[in-house]
């Protein structure tokens, strides 16, 4: 019978860092090896993480935890913490931020640009060592505590991560001991059956200073023996764990048909208390935990019989496994799962207790159990405990790790119990088998793969972590997959590309020495698209741009459906086929249209990702495209244009044209040395004129300047833009007329004279025909560019990379769509191959790199994502502090900025001393950022927001400065000025202010 899914809760998104685990698939190998990831710590090893000598040595200590590496590590600049306010964050707070990027990146959801959901923060975490720590320490002066308590306390957890990362959903912290976490899970299922909440991000954490070992009481949890062995007959307690874990929870019926690989599906859960009924506030109820099981069971809508496997809450104690035995096998039983259908999992044996974040865990190993299919042995297991109701339960206890053996679909139980008597229980099935894909195009085919990250090293890292995710995977997904999932990812500021048919070639991408990160700008460069002309064209010169991109193929049907039926089919042969013969495509009539209609749907596609151009510039026929896409004319009226453009010159009479290494002026003078009858028709830069006319003038033009000047004839049967193309010019007045034009919806540069027409100027009908016989003046068009936009990037759309060469000439970089122009000419023409999409690929790579504001998901095959490696983080440790060795009482206020023993307004405070640095104010001001940003070596024009700094910080700041310069510094001026030397500027004229009011005050 099909499932009524309408409550399901489907698991998008799922990470973790757990003891001896970075990840999930960590812990999992470490499960099916039978590996305990709790280990006993050396005398040296816990000395180092700050227990005392008289507790390590104490013969009652248990030197045994299972430790996260490099809990003190944090990445806080990714997050935009200073350092000094990272010093003082809780390690929890601080993994949780790491744990809830990589979650919703595993997930497919962009911080940085938003899917549109409410997504809602549910979050635990055990108490703050960390704050007791500080507090001990006696570094923190009174001012500090209050922004202690903001960084440590748990009520600020749910709310400062959704604020970090812009999440608009209800963001709680759920508190109920060791049960928090799958509690959150279980509040976060609600609220998005409520409709609260489109998304639910689900995090705990339980990372202690110091994470050693522990001193067992007696009748106490922890372990006595060092060992965590649930359900065993030498059972004597848990060990401690620290770790961080994080899930995204959407409706399963938003997501069902959606690309994402689902982890597993939440079918339903329950949570309730014990009460009064059991022997005290921190002993388990067999009977709570009873109705907890049967409520959830009944919230799932499943039977009994369909679960194949619990994942306990086993702490290992000697009483507390035999009641949670015995409730779940009460249950069980009574609703008919058959005996020992329910082989019984528990994590604390493999990493230890990992207390708030317990549950989450649990329910993290159960969802790893189905996707694989595979039960891993109860670790520690010799004997069972002689407490345990075995005969007829449903529950049993595997020795040995095995391939799935119950109903199916898979589904498991997890369960979580807290100090206090708040029970949860919860039911999970396996991930759906996904939709079968739609049809995409063939494999084989150039995908493009894309990273980015916060800072260079990062992207490194990323770069390698990739790759080696790519050759370690068994069922290696392919190219079309990777790309896929990496698009969907945020786009931060370091950016990486690399395109491949195959994953050894993106791996060889990836591993290939990468060029330097260009350092991010504020705002993207403007981008020019550059059109080229005539003689770039070559046989099947739209297949690389057609299997590169997307929105190619339509533009490029539109384009041809304007053409005569005749022309139409002609062009779409010529474009396709790397066949078709060079010489027919290079007669005017033919080479003009396809040119115009492979640029036209290069551009629209380009268009299409997101790019909105500065200004587009053509090349004698590259002008028409480039005025059609500005939306100076039609699409009907732009191919009417080029068709009979194309006809009329192939109607002049044959010419040459040549192409001179000198500008203008020089090209000039030899022509009045030689007395040649050719004419300047194009100046493309400082060191390139083209000369045109008869063929014997070039021919004889060359002959008698001999090596004076480098000299090319092009490959052209007309001498375009000469007295030769006059009659074509005539004849195309009135082409088009004054109804086709309009006024331009983009900016676009003309040839004649290099002016840039803005956007909205009107459209002169004529021009184009005097802009076939005048001299492109394609020079003045990029200094035109140059000088209104310094920063653009240059875009050649189309084949061939001329005009590239030529912006780069004029100081503006380039970036060819096609990198060369035609497959090898030495090649004979039938073994000619037709180029690939990689260069392309390439290219659009390169701009996404350079910071454009590209959509590339229309570049993705279609398909589902694929579980790939997310983010990173290997920020720097940040210790909690130590207290400070006495040092001398403050000094004396500097003396202030333009005057002399300024009085002292300010109140020091502890806490707030600056060592003395002269007279110079800017040192001072440096030396107060260190203080409330723990940064150094900043420049200035460093933005103190951006470093980490905020409300809190920057009234410390004031109140800092006023104390130093002897003038009141209002928090609203420094929320303005920002920056040392906007603060510098700032106290100059406060004090100048002060200086004129109290004169004022004696001349009164």
């Amino acid at each position: 019978m099909n499932r009524d899914r309408s409550l399901d809760i489907a698991v998008t998104g799922m990470t973790g860092r757990f003891p001896g685990a970075a990840d999930p698939a960590q812990l999992w190998q470490a499960l099916r090896d039978g590996r305990v990831l709790t280990r006993r710590l050396s005398r040296e090893e816990l000395a180092a993480r700050g227990v005392p000598a008289s507790l390590a040595d104490d013969p009652a200590y248990v030197p045994v935890h299972g430790s996260l590496d490099d809990p003190d590590r944090f990445d806080h600049e990714f997050f935009g913490v200073s350092p000094r306010e990272a010093g003082l964050t809780d390690p929890q707070h601080r993994l949780l931020l790491e744990c809830a990027w990589a979650a919703l990146e595993d997930a497919g959801h962009s911080v940085t640009a938003g899917d549109g959901l409410r997504t809602a923060v549910y979050a635990a975490a055990s108490g703050s060592g960390h704050l007791r720590a500080l507090l001990a320490s006696g570094s923190l002066a009174p001012p500090e505590f209050e922004e202690a308590l903001l960084v440590n306390e748990r009520d600020f957890l749910a709310t400062r991560i959704a604020y970090k990362l812009g999440l608009t959903g209800p963001a709680l912290t759920v508190l109920t001991a060791c049960s928090s976490s799958l509690v959150a899970a279980h509040l976060a299922v609600q609220a998005l059956n409520n409709g609260e909440c489109d998304q639910a991000l689900v995090l705990a954490a339980s990372a202690n200073a110091p994470q050693a070992g522990h001193l067992p009481m007696a009748g106490g949890v922890m372990s006595l023996s060092g060992h965590c062995r649930p359900f065993d007959a030498s059972a004597d307690g848990t060990l401690g764990g620290s770790g961080a874990v994080g899930v995204v929870l959407r409706r399963h019926e938003d997501v069902a048909d959606g690309p994402l690989p689902l982890h597993g599906v939440l079918l339903g859960s329950a949570v309730n208390n014990d009460g009064t009924a059991k022997a005290g506030f921190l002993a388990p109820s067999a009977a709570g935990q009873e109705q907890v099981i049967r409520a959830a069971l009944a919230a799932a809508d499943v039977d009994a019989a369909s679960v194949g496997y619990l994942e306990s809450h086993g702490t290992g104690t000697r009483v507390g496994d035999p009641i949670e035995w015995s409730a779940a096998s009460a249950v069980y039983r009574s609703l008919g799962a058959a005996p020992g259908s329910i082989p019984v999992g528990a994590l604390k044996a493999t990493i230890g207790h990992l207390d708030a974040a317990a549950g989450l865990a649990g329910l993290v190993k159960a969802l790893l159990v189905l996707r694989h299919g595979y039960v891993p042995a109860l670790p520690g297991l010799s004997r069972a405990n002689p407490l345990l109701e075995r005969e007829d339960s449903p529950l049993s206890l595997p020795t040995e790790g095995g391939a799935w053996r119950g109903p199916q679909p898979r589904r498991a139980a997890v369960s979580s119990f807290g100090v206090g008597g708040t029970n949860v229980h919860m039911l999970v099935e396996q991930p759906p088998e996904p939709a079968a894909a739609p049809p995409g195009p063939p494999s084989g085919r150039e995908r493009l793969v894309v990273l980015s990250a916060k800072d260079p090293q990062a992207l490194a890292r990323m770069r390698e972590r990739l790759a080696a995710h790519l050759e370690d995977t068994g069922a290696a997904p392919s190219p079309a997959d990777v790309g896929r999932t990496l698009t969907r990812r945020s786009v931060l500021p370091y950016r990486s590309s690399a395109v491949g048919a195959s994953v050894a070639e993106v791996v060889a991408a990836l591993r290939a020495p990468a060029e330097a990160a260009p350092e991010p700008a504020a705002h993207p460069a403007p981008a020019l698209l550059l059109f080229p002309g005539q003689g770039t064209q070559f046989p099947g010169m739209a297949a690389p741009f057609a299997d590169a991109l997307p929105p190619f193929a339509a533009a490029l049907d539109a384009c041809l459906a304007a053409f005569s039926p005749e022309l139409a089919r002609e062009v779409g042969e010529a474009l396709h086929d790397a066949a078709f013969p060079a010489e027919r495509l290079a007669r005017t009539a033919l080479a003009q249209p396809a040119l115009f209609a492979v640029e036209y749907a290069c551009g629209t596609a380009l268009l299409a990702l997101g790019l909105t151009p500065c200004a587009l510039l053509g090349h004698s026929l590259g002008e028409i495209t480039a005025a059609t896409l500005a939306g100076a004319l039609t699409l009907d009226a732009a191919a009417r244009l080029v068709t009979r453009r194309a006809l009329l010159m192939q109607d002049c009479a044959p010419g040459a044209m040549v192409s001179l290494a000198c500008g203008e002026a020089e090209a000039r003078t030899l022509l009045a040395e030689t007395g040649t009858a050719l004419s300047v028709a194009a100046v493309n830069a400082a060191t390139s004129t083209v000369l045109a006319g008869s063929t014997e003038a070039v021919a004889a033009f060359r002959e008698r300047i001999g090596g004076r000047v480098a000299a090319r004839v092009l490959r052209s049967s007309r001498a375009f833009h000469s007295p030769l193309i006059e009659p074509a010019a005539e004849a195309l007045r009135g082409t088009p007329t004054a109804a086709e034009v309009r006024p331009a919806a983009l900016p676009w540069i003309e040839n004649t004279e290099g002016q840039l027409l803005p956007e909205g100027s009107p459209t002169d009908p004529g021009h184009f025909a005097r802009a076939a016989r005048r001299p492109v003046r394609f020079a003045d068009a990029l200094a035109t560019a140059r000088a209104k936009f310094p920063d653009a990037v240059a875009i050649e759309v189309g084949p061939g990379r001329v005009l590239s060469g030529f912006a780069e000439a004029a100081g503006l970089p380039a970036i060819p769509l096609l990198g060369s122009s035609r497959p090898a000419a030495a090649a004979p023409e039938q073994d000619r191959a037709a180029p690939t999409a990689r260069p392309v690929l390439a290219a659009i790579g390169r701009l996404w790199c350079s910071g454009l504001p590209l959509d590339l998901s229309p570049l993705q095959a279609p398909g589902r994502s694929v579980p790939l490696p997310t983010y990173p983080f290997h920020g720097p440790r940040h210790p909690v502090p130590t207290a400070p060795a006495p040092g001398p009482p403050p000094g004396p206020p500097a003396p202030a900025v333009g005057t002399a023993g300024a009085a002292d307004r300010g109140d020091a405070g502890a806490g707030e001393a600056v060592d003395p640095v002269a007279d110079d104010p800017v040192a001072i001001l440096r030396a107060l950022w260190t203080e409330q940003l723990g940064v150094t070596d900043v420049p200035d024009t460093a933005d103190f927001f951006h470093l980490g700094g905020d409300s809190l910080t920057v009234a410390r700041l004031a109140r800092g400065m006023s104390r130093r310069f002897g003038v009141d510094v209002p928090v609203g001026e420094l929320l303005r000025a920002r920056s040392i030397g906007l603060q510098y500027g700032l106290v100059e004229r406060l004090i100048a202010q002060q200086i004129l009011d109290e004169a004022g005050e004696e001349l009164g």
